[in-house]
């Protein structure tokens, strides 16, 4: 060795010959003695500058030098390894210097050689998309099975990753289909994953395994649909890809529930006709409405009910938590007013529980009560039949019974917010007479309650209902209208008989009063307009003296 050369961060002479390819050069400095292995500070010497500048003369005439003591000198010299364990025939791999790997090779390099972070050359060339190198090297009995990386990869797994699918097409005669790794990823998965469509092709006509799962149940056909690659799902399911795996262990999320949450709709669209639709409704699973709505990914949301996904789909309390898509929905709004979901919710009619109500009736804003009365309408007392809802007459739906009874609960503990949600249920058409409660009339601010009684006979109010106010009136916390002390005027009572005759729902959602033969100047009367509405005050109304408040929510039965 020449250890004039040896310096600690610069290449020897015949190093710095190779690396720019002058064979010449490089003769003359090997003729003149200096010395082939001279390593710099990464342990390179001049065999490994010739080979990854791929010239094939140099890496001749330094082979030639290191070989002129012994064969075995030459074998140990063609393996030499850099700082970070690549030898020359790696290199030349890496960068696909064909030439140089088969001259690299007859002088019996280490095919299988391993870097420091567990590279090999076959693995290099791969990687570096070489299909020539692979060739050869697989040719020569290059190890195609052995894991490369910390997570456990194959040469196949980098191929369909890189997306050379000419050199996975080499590969699956001599690779294992359905090696793992660290994750049980196999090579198809990463293929379905990263969208590789002629890799996908070419490892399921090698026979590769389409309904493959991870260590975390996800399928190909999964991770496809969340990462939106349209051709590898439809190639998928063309080809015996199962979309009712569950790929989850926490709970059975399939395909359709990743394009639903990550907005694929194309992919949406294709699942949608192929999934099991107990997803929807049945007990234990979770309906692809929920992480929609969790991603608010409203194009996801309006196909699903468009295709009748249900509003309501399945209660999953025990599951995730979540009562309902509407109160899941609900939850999420922060900001008024409420997000497209729960729009598009509202309008696919779903039933609606007292969370609902409370959501609606609890607050100085009436934008949700508004939205829900667009879709549907308050039905008469004598024509509500439990547990049924029949379409209205104008295309909008009749609440339950159960959901009016719950509505009611809700108003009558919501009473300090009543100057704000009961002049729309009564435009709405609810009958005023089902507020005639004790609680309301005890707990009312005066002119919430002056208005609720401008819509009734208050000189035909019960023993009981009349007391209250008495009372109200004594303790001053209520201060009535004037003429309440007088038998109401005749034309009152006739606007009331036409809202019985009529129904209020008719009377106050439609054009009839246009069509009666009355004079016009009486429409606005007959439907309650002229009536004041009560101002909302964010202080709590005056409760009545000497009289403890209940706290809390209560339900109360009030039908």
């Amino acid at each position: 060795m020449d250890f004039t050369e040896c310096y600690g961060d610069t290449v020897s002479s015949v190093a710095a010959a190779a690396r720019s390819g002058c064979r010449k050069r490089v003769r003359r400095l090997i003729q003149r003695g200096f010395s082939v292995d001279c390593r710099d500070n990464r342990g390179w010497n001049a065999l490994h500058e010739a080979a990854a500048a791929g010239s094939k003369e140099c890496v001749q005439d330094i082979l030639s030098a290191a070989g002129a003591g012994s064969p075995r000198g030459c074998r140990a010299f063609v393996n030499s390894l850099t700082h970070e364990g690549e030898s020359a025939c790696h290199l030349a791999a890496q960068r696909g210097h064909l030439a140089v790997v088969r001259l690299l090779l007859k002088a019996h390099t280490n095919i299988n050689q391993l870097t420091n972070d567990l590279s090999c050359p076959l693995y290099a060339a791969v990687d570096g998309g070489h299909k020539e190198v692979v060739k050869l090297l697989v040719s020569k009995g290059a190890e195609a099975n052995r894991t490369h990386t910390a997570s456990c990869w194959t040469c196949l797994h980098q191929a369909v990753y890189k997306g050379h699918s000419e050199i996975v097409h080499i590969l699956v005669s001599v690779c294992n289909l359905e090696a793992l790794d660290d994750h049980k990823i196999s090579p198809l998965f990463v293929a379905a994953q990263y969208g590789q469509r002629e890799c996908l092709e070419i490892l399921v006509n090698a026979g590769a395994n389409v309904n493959s799962q991870a260590a975390d149940l996800a399928t190909p056909l999964l991770i496809a649909s969340q990462e939106g690659h349209d051709a590898c799902v439809d190639f998928l399911l063309d080809h015996g890809a199962d979309p009712n795996t569950a790929c989850s262990h926490d709970w059975p999320q399939l395909p359709i529930h990743a394009a639903a949450e990550f907005g694929h709709i194309s992919i949406l669209r294709r699942l949608i006709a192929v999934t099991d639709r107990v997803c929807d409704h049945g007990v234990g699973m979770v309906s692809p409405l929920y992480v929609a709505i969790h991603k608010h990914q409203i194009k996801s949301v309006e196909m699903l009910l468009r295709e009748g996904y249900s509003p309501d789909a399945q209660d999953c309390t025990h599951i995730l938590g979540l009562r309902s898509p509407l109160s899941f929905a609900l939850s999420l709004t922060t900001n008024k007013p409420y997000s497209e979901s729960v729009r598009l919710l509202i309008a696919a009619g779903p039933s609606l529980s007292e969370e609902d109500w409370i959501y609606a009736l609890a607050t100085d804003k009436i934008d949700l009560l508004q939205l829900i009365f667009e879709h549907r309408c308050i039905p008469r007392p004598e024509t509500l039949t439990r547990g049924c809802s029949v379409p209205h007459h104008h295309g909008k739906t009749v609440l339950k019974l159960q959901e009016l009874r719950e509505l009611l609960c809700v108003a009558l503990n919501q009473v300090h917010f009543a100057a704000c949600w009961l002049p729309l249920l009564l435009k709405a058409g609810l009958e005023p007479s089902l507020l005639l409660q004790p609680h309301m009339l005890e707990q009312a601010h005066s002119e919430v309650l002056n208005y609720l009684l401008e819509f009734v006979n208050w000189s035909t109010l019960s023993a009981p209902l009349k007391h209250i106010l008495d009372r109200r009136r004594a303790e001053k916390t209520w201060e009535p209208c004037p003429h309440f002390d007088s038998i109401p005027c005749l034309s009152h009572i006739c606007r009331l008989q036409v809202r019985l005759i009529l129904g209020p729902d008719v009377l106050m959602r439609t054009n009839v009063v246009q069509q009666l033969p009355v004079p016009s100047s009486l429409h606005s009367f007959l439907q309650f307009r002229d009536i004041p509405e009560a101002s909302y005050t964010h202080s709590l109304p005056s409760p009545p003296l000497n009289r403890i408040q209940e706290p809390g929510y209560q339900h109360r039965h009030v039908l």
